[in-house]
């Protein structure tokens, strides 16, 4: 996992970080399946808690085509961070092509104030490890 790409940003004291890894044994090239999976490690550096309520994705393949995916929270969850706590999952994603990138936001709440807010996903490319490479 050390060696996996990273990516990181930080919005309004709440860092979000990226690893992408290649799934070589769910892709299948020749029919145009290239698959990915995604750890992301979200942490709470502010003084409140702050809840996860939903999350935005636009995942963009190679070819320019944008999907654009909305749902409530994250693998089934809506996470609660109290200050210096932090929430991690894995999830994946299959594309036609064998580069692509993934950005979005998570929409947050501060429960206590009801303030809602807008984190950054930072931008992270999907790349084929057999691929020439391509910069995004």
């Amino acid at each position: 996992m050390e060696n996996a790409p990273c990516y990181d940003a930080t919005t309004d004291a709440i860092r979000v970080t990226v690893r992408t890894f290649w799934l070589d044994d769910q892709s299948q090239p020749d029919a145009h399946r290239f698959t990915w999976a995604y750890r992301i490690r979200i942490e709470n550096h502010g003084a409140e808690t702050v809840q996860l309520l939903r999350r935005t994705w636009d995942i963009t393949d190679g070819s320019g085509r944008i999907e654009h995916v909305h749902g409530d929270g994250v693998v089934g969850e809506q996470p609660v961070l109290e200050p210096s706590q932090a929430f991690e999952y894995t999830s994946g994603v299959a594309l036609q092509t064998p580069t692509g990138f993934m950005r979005g936001l998570y929409h947050m709440i501060r429960p206590h104030t009801h303030q809602q807010f807008d984190v950054q996903i930072p931008p992270f490319s999907l790349d084929c490890p057999y691929h020439p490479a391509i910069i995004h």
